[in-house]
């Protein structure tokens, strides 16, 4: 039986907690053989997103375990606490495999164990942990990093990908594939897969893009040009680069690539059109070309992407299907 802990201090975030409990701490059914022990080791009794919990042990205990899994920290601009990163250090020193999730990696990285390593965290919070860590290599488009008993995983459904991963690690595919049935979530990400987070559309309403974009995003289909784009805002080529690069932080023609790539993933996953057919209603042109930038932006190609999400959907269609013959027979 390997040992899971689950490092729990004040500010942790309470949802990647959740992750980590519902993976590490139920056994799927017809899994045989022993699960993992899960322990909740912390300073005492903490606050977590709301939620009071009480620790099992302390965080001394840590030490001790297989793996340790360090949640997400909630405000990225304060210092983690000195027992937490040390006790995360101690641990690692004696041989545990140490995960962080989400914004955990800033734990591990005051902890000195993403040192020369590659890693990610949240999209939003990448920059802040490369300026506040210059030596760890942080890469912010993929979904987590494995270096072997170092891990490391992007923001809240990825922590979700992490823990199966280090599942299919210990107990091999098929019993990852039956706690992702148990929980109704895809069996497998890759860690390479991108978090899709480029280039989002802009939340305040009244600025310079503001009639541009929806106007762009209707015709994903045409082969629209910077030209098209500047000679529709009013504006010269140059300026409505400029207006791009302050509004979504981009080009105009990666935002558009963007776009089209957000509009495929969406026709992968709803619908059952051929890849040509996509192509065509995003604006690619070819099937080749959209293979090209689905796989170099997604990390993955397309056919690999609408399987993932078919047999998540095949998954909760299973799952409905048997509690609803469970309330049949009780009735």
């Amino acid at each position: 039986m390997r040992t899971v802990a689950v490092a729990v201090t004040d500010g942790m975030l309470h949802f990647e907690l959740a992750v980590a409990f519902e993976v590490f701490g139920t056994a799927p059914a017809g899994v045989t053989g022993p699960w993992y022990r899960l322990l909740r080791c912390g300073p005492g009794p903490v606050e977590a997103g709301g939620f009071r919990l009480e620790p099992d042990h302390g965080l001394d205990r840590l030490a001790s375990a297989d793996t340790v899994i360090v949640p997400g920290w909630a405000d990225v601009d304060a210092d983690p606490p000195r027992d937490l990163v040390d006790a995360v250090r101690a641990a690692h020193q004696a041989g545990a495999r140490v995960a962080s999730l989400c914004t955990g990696a800033f734990v591990l990285a005051a902890a000195g164990l993403l040192d020369g390593r590659r890693a990610t965290t949240h999209w939003a919070h990448t920059g802040v942990l490369a300026e506040r860590h210059p030596r760890v290599e942080v890469d912010p488009d993929v979904l987590y990093v494995d270096n072997g008993t170092v891990l490391t995983s992007a923001g809240k459904a990825a922590a979700m990908d992490l823990c199966l991963h280090l599942v299919r690690l210990d107990r091999g595919s098929a019993v990852a594939n039956a706690v992702a049935r148990r929980l109704v979530v895809p069996p497998h990400r890759a860690g390479g897969q991108s978090q899709f987070i480029a280039s989002p559309m802009p939340a305040q309403e009244d600025h310079p893009l503001a009639d541009l974009l929806p106007w762009a995003i209707e015709r994903l289909d045409q082969p629209l040009t910077v030209e098209d784009l500047a000679r529709r805002a009013s504006m010269s080529s140059r300026n409505l680069g400029r207006q791009f690069r302050s509004v979504t932080g981009t080009t105009p023609l990666q935002w558009l690539l963007t776009q089209r790539i957000r509009r495929a993933q969406e026709l992968l996953e709803t619908t059952g059109e051929n890849i040509e057919a996509i192509a065509a209603a995003t604006g690619m042109g070819t099937g080749t070309t959209l293979r090209r930038h689905f796989n170099r932006t997604v990390g993955v190609p397309p056919d690999t992407y609408r399987r993932t999400f078919r047999r998540a959907e095949n998954a909760a269609g299973e799952t409905a299907l048997t509690e609803r013959r469970a309330a049949a027979s009780k009735a």
